[in-house]
C-alpha cells in the first residue's frame, strides 16, 4: 500500500522550508524507492484564513487518515489579536491532543562542522548528542481548570498541572526504550522537592526502571538540569520530563548546537504514527526572503522515515547528505561562518538533493 503523508506547511517560513523537504520525498518517489502520496492542508494562521479556525475539520480528517505528518511552522503578527482559542498555536496543540501524540523526541546534535557556532566552548559541546523525550499531551498546558477570573476585585490567572500515573508510565517507557538503543543512560527531570505531581512522576519512573535493568537511571531537579545543560551537557544521553519542563530544556539544549535551524523533532502516538517538524517558529520577519534554514525540516523528514515509515536506510542517506553539504561550506545566514559560502533556502535544499 502507498504511504500517505499529510503536508502542513503552516505560516511564515514554514511554506519555504517544507517545500525543500517535499522535493526529497518526490525524489524518492520518482526513483521508485518510496511509494508515497502527499496531500497538503492548511493549519495555524493559514487554517484560520481558510476555514475560520486554526485546525480546520478537513485538516484534522487528513491527519487522522495519513501515515505521518510533515509540519512546518505556525504563527504571524497578524493573528496576535485574535481570541486565544483562534490563534495559530491552538491548531498545533489541538493536533497533538486529537492524535494523542504524547511523545515528543527532540534531539540536540552538534554537527562537527558547526562546533564554532555554539555559544559554548568547542571542547564543552564537541560530540554533543542528546535526546530529550518530552511528554506532550498532559501537564499544565492541557490541565483543567484554567482561565482568568476576577477574585476579590482583581484579575487572577490560573492553570492546573495534572498527570495521571498512566501518562507518566507510557512516556517513561518510550524514554527507556530509546535509551536501550543508545548508550543506556536515562536522566528523569522533575521538581519532586516542591511539586506533588513530580513526586508521583519520580515514583513511577523509578518503578519502571526495574523493567530496564541495563539502563542507568538518574533523577535531577529541573533547575539543576538547566544549569548542567550549560555546564556539562555531554553528561546526558537521554532525558525525559514533563511537558513544560521539556519545552524549556529542549530549547536551551538546541542553542548548544549553534542554531535552532538545524534541529528536527518528532511527536509520536502509541503506534509510532507521528508529526515531524523543525523546532523553530514561523519567523515572519524573514518569510519569503529565501534566507530560512530548511535543514531542520529536512532532518525532520529523516526522523519520519526512521520512526514512522520503517525506512531507516533513507533516513541515513538524508543525514549523510546534510553532513556533506556542511562539509562543502554551504551555510544559510543563521549558521554562516568565516570561510564558508552563504546561500539561500532553495540553494541549500537543492544541494542536499544533489548529494542524494
Amino acid at each position: 500500500m502507498s504511504i500517505k503523508i499529510a503536508v502542513m506547511p503552516g505560516d511564515g517560513i514554514g511554506i519555504e522550508i517544507v517545500a525543500e523537504a517535499v522535493k526529497i520525498l518526490e525524489h524518492y518517489k520518482s526513483n521508485g524507492r518510496l511509494d508515497v502520496e502527499m496531500e497538503e492542508a492548511p493549519v495555524g494562521g493559514s487554517g484560520y484564513d481558510a476555514a475560520g479556525k486554526p485546525l480546520p475539520d478537513e485538516t484534522l480528517a487528513l491527519a487522522r487518515e495519513s501515515d505521518a505528518i510533515l509540519f512546518g511552522a505556525i504563527g504571524g503578527l497578524e493573528y496576535d489579536e485574535l481570541p486565544r482559542e483562534l490563534r495559530p498555536e491552538r491548531g498545533l496543540l489541538a493536533l497533538r491532543s486529537e492524535l494523542e501524540l504524547f511523545a515528543n523526541l527532540r534531539p540536540a546534535i552538534l554537527y562537527p562542522q558547526l562546533a564554532d557556532a555554539s555559544s559554548l566552548k568547542p571542547e564543552v559541546v564537541s560530540g554533543l548528542d542528546i535526546m530529550i523525550v518530552r511528554e506532550l499531551t498532559g501537564g499544565i498546558y492541557f490541565g483543567q481548570p484554567r482561565g482568568i477570573d476576577v477574585v476579590d476585585g482583581e484579575r487572577m490567572g490560573y492553570n492546573t498541572l495534572v498527570y495521571k500515573e498512566s501518562e507518566i508510565d507510557r512516556i517513561s517507557r518510550v524514554a527507556f526504550d530509546i535509551a536501550m538503543k543508545r548508550n543506556k543512560r536515562l536522566c528523569s527531570v522533575d521538581k519532586a522537592n516542591v511539586l506533588e505531581v513530580s513526586e508521583l512522576w519520580r515514583e513511577v519512573v523509578t518503578r519502571n526502571g526495574n523493567d530496564y535493568p541495563e539502563v542507568e537511571l538518574s533523577h535531577m531537579y529541573v533547575d539543576n538540569a538547566a544549569m548542567q545543560l550549560v555546564k556539562w551537557p555531554k553528561q546526558f544521553d537521554v532525558m525525559v520530563t514533563k511537558n513544560m519542563f521539556g519545552d524549556i530544556l529542549s530549547d536551551a539544549a538546541a542553542m548548544l548546537t549553534g542554531s535552532i535551524g538545524m534541529l528536527p523533532s518528532a511527536s509520536l502516538d502509541a503506534n509510532s504514527k507521528g508529526m515531524y517538524e523543525p523546532i523553530h517558529g514561523s519567523a515572519p520577519d524573514i518569510a519569503g526572503k529565501d534566507v530560512a534554514n530548511p535543514l531542520a525540516t529536512i532532518l525532520s523528514l529523516a526522523m519520519m522515515l526512521r520512526y514512522s515509515l520503517d525506512h531507516a536506510d533513507l533516513a541515513d542517506e538524508i543525514e549523510v547528505a546534510v553532513g556533506k553539504v556542511l562539509d562543502k561550506g554551504l551555510r544559510t545566514p543563521d549558521i554562516m561562518a568565516e570561510g564558508c559560502t552563504e546561500v539561500g533556502t532553495q540553494a541549500i535544499g537543492e544541494a542536499v538533493l544533489a548529494e542524494l
